[in-house]
């Protein structure tokens, strides 16, 4: 094939010479001699435009066996069924070895569901939290699961009995679990960051003491948003929020092991800091060799080679790219102007630091294929190839967030796996047996969703009310209506609690603003961004500079005006700029400030936790902005 291929090329060169002999040109070489190398490289002294080289294609790289890893996956693209939690979902996992599905949600509730031969069954249910769960974990044999709470507490499961195991109290607020040890250790072990400070705490992973085992303080110099363990190196991966990616091993002293690169310097994995980015999760491929991150703000996806540290590829998801390419006629696959519209604001609204935790990247079986959550659905993408290979969910009302594969046998345990498949097993016809399923939560949905090999799907019933609805009839609906709209709130602050009276009679719309933004978590994580001394405390702003939120119904909406006066300290205030231009900003007042009357609308006062107030009003600040991270954690409404 080469050969051919400079032959024609040599033929090209020679008619162009020919041609050129007419203008006085040198003429081509006598007795039909071919041009070598070196004897054609006169022709790069050429000025001018130049005929297309006749080179051949470069070959399309293929995977061998690809069809065979598709087809481990769920063949519908549409999901087959949805279930219910009371609130909006953030994790969802499949146990390796033990098939269980486990599901948790905003409330603090847990769920354990059972893989059997067709679809899931519902085994038990635990109130985990009393808050938000920040971060979950299962062990790589399957057998162990963890959860770490807003309120300040990590719930051991055992995954077989389906059992709480123990209580571990911590002194902060979690931010990132991971069990960091190997399958079938002796002595499991559970790395805890939080968002307070750098170190990583090692905790006993079967929580029978309550202080840590070991703390790494000198690795990170800022909190560590995301953890994963390699059972294949021995060594976990942990990013922090000023984009530096670290590995360590709990076999060789919590330092970086030897069987990875060298120096840091000949690896890729500054490209954080250099793109001021934070991964906000990672996950390493099942066969050890790759790990894969999605990084804000930039939205992209990358893939490393775990031992070399070097990308392998990105994928690029930003607001920006994707608006590009929808006007360009070049995205995978063109959506109406409106739909577009609908579906961007959709886009905007998970850059809430809230959310960002909940998306994931995750590897089918074989590793060579990562799939991840986009505009268009939930994108698989073959890592050898480049190409996108299937798009799931395309079609339907919701934006995957958080994803959970499984690829395994419930019936026949260990009967054959893709990699036996793909080497000619003769047990290559059981591969059909399989019951693939993708899960995946929505954005501020209380369902997860899960794809399947089903093909008939009924839209009528495949979403199971698995769940009692809150409002059974008008009557209840009509007297849940005060509670609804909440009549107590309370800040849980870096700093302390802040308990805050509501008033949705004399402010309707600021309350049921506040409430209902409350409720969906995007206040959570969110800054004090602007501080006045003797004057106020301003947060809400999930950009944390004072520029952005927005109401609950996406425009601003108009003040309101009642009796209620700027004439106590504590009082509450939705902050604006200028009449009629209410989003999600608020602040509390630290004296009488009666030229606000009339100006911003009250919907509330402090009452409790006033000296935590005063603790964020005296902090330093430069420029009204503290010099340390002040936040809310997370609100109750009562």
């Amino acid at each position: 094939m080469e050969d051919g291929g400079s032959n024609d090329r040599g033929s090209l060169k020679r008619s162009w010479k020919d041609s050129e002999d007419s203008v006085g040109t040198p003429s081509a070489p006598e007795n039909g001699q071919n041009h070598g190398p070196e004897e054609t490289s006169s022709d790069d002294d050429d000025i001018g435009p130049t005929l297309p080289s006749l080179a051949p294609k470069k070959k399309r790289r293929k995977l061998p066996y690809e069809k065979l890893y598709i087809n481990a996956l769920p063949c519908s693209q549409r999901y087959s069924k949805s279930l219910m939690h009371k609130d909006q979902l953030s994790f969802v996992t499949i146990t390796p070895y033990t098939d269980f599905l486990i599901t948790s949600s905003i409330d603090g509730v847990v769920k354990f569901w059972k893989k059997v031969a067709v679809g899931i069954e519902a085994v038990k249910e635990f109130k985990a939290h009393l808050g938000e769960i920040k971060s979950v974990s299962v062990s790589q044999d399957g057998r162990s699961y963890a959860t770490a709470g807003a309120d300040k507490t990590l719930k051991i499961f055992d995954v077989i009995t389906f059992d709480l195991l123990a209580i571990v109290q911590l002194e902060s607020v979690p931010l990132s679990i991971c069990y960091v040890h190997r399958r079938g250790a002796s002595s499991p072990l559970l790395a805890v960051s939080d968002d307070l400070g750098h170190a990583i705490n090692l905790y006993d992973g079967k929580g029978e003491t309550q202080k840590p085992l070991h703390t790494i303080s000198s690795l990170h110099r800022s909190p560590v948003t995301a953890m994963a363990y390699n059972n294949k190196y021995d060594c976990a991966v942990s990013v922090d929020k000023g984009g530096m990616v670290e590995y360590w091993s709990p076999g060789a002293a919590y330092e970086k092991p030897d069987n990875v690169w060298e120096f840091k310097s000949s690896t890729d994995l500054f490209a954080f800091k250099k793109a001021k980015s934070t991964p906000t999760s990672v996950v390493v491929s099942p066969d050890g060799a790759s790990f894969a991150t999605f990084s804000f703000p930039d939205r992209q996806v990358r893939v490393f080679d775990f031992a070399s540290g070097k990308l392998l590829r990105s994928y690029d998801e930003s607001i920006a790219t994707i608006t590009d390419m929808q006007q360009a006629g070049t995205s995978l696959q063109k959506l109406e102007d409106v739909e577009f519209g609908r579906r961007l604001a959709v886009e905007r609204e998970i850059e809430n630091p809230a959310l960002q935790n909940k998306i994931n990247v995750t590897f089918d079986e074989s590793s060579k294929f990562i799939m991840y959550g986009s505009i268009l659905g939930v994108k698989v993408i073959n890592t050898f190839t480049n190409r996108v290979v299937k798009v799931f969910g395309k079609d339907e009302s919701f934006r995957s967030l958080n994803l959970a594969l499984y690829q395994g046998q419930p019936q026949k345990k260990g009967v054959v796996t893709v990699s036996m498949a793909a080497s000619a097993n003769p047990l290559l016809q059981e591969a059909e047996e399989r019951d693939p399923m993708l899960v995946s939560t929505g954005s501020g949905k209380v369902r997860f969703y899960i794809f399947t090999n089903e093909e008939e799907i009924s839209k009528a019933t495949r979403d199971v009310q698995n769940e009692k609805p809150k409002l059974l009839n008008a009557r209840q609906a009509l007297e849940a209506k005060p509670a609804e709209s909440g009549s107590a709130a309370i800040l849980h602050t870096t700093y302390g609690d802040i308990h805050i009276r509501l008033f949705p009679e004399a402010a309707p719309k600021a309350v049921e603003n506040f409430v209902t933004h409350s409720r969906n978590g995007y206040y959570n994580a969110t800054k004090f961004h602007r501080i006045i001394k003797k004057f106020m405390i301003q947060c809400g702003d999930p950009l944390g500079d004072g520029t952005g939120g927005e109401s609950i119904w996406g425009k601003e909406f108009q003040d309101e005006f009642s009796t209620l006066k700027h004439d106590k300290p504590y009082t509450v205030s939705m902050a604006n700029a200028g009449p009629n231009t209410n989003g999600s900003q608020f602040f509390i007042t630290t004296e009488k400030t009666p030229w606000l009357d009339n100006k911003h609308t009250i919907f509330g006062r402090a009452v409790q936790g006033l000296d935590v107030v005063h603790k964020i009003e005296n902090t330093k600040v430069y420029k009204e902005k503290p010099e340390e991270d002040i936040k809310i954690v997370n609100v109750d409404i009562l």
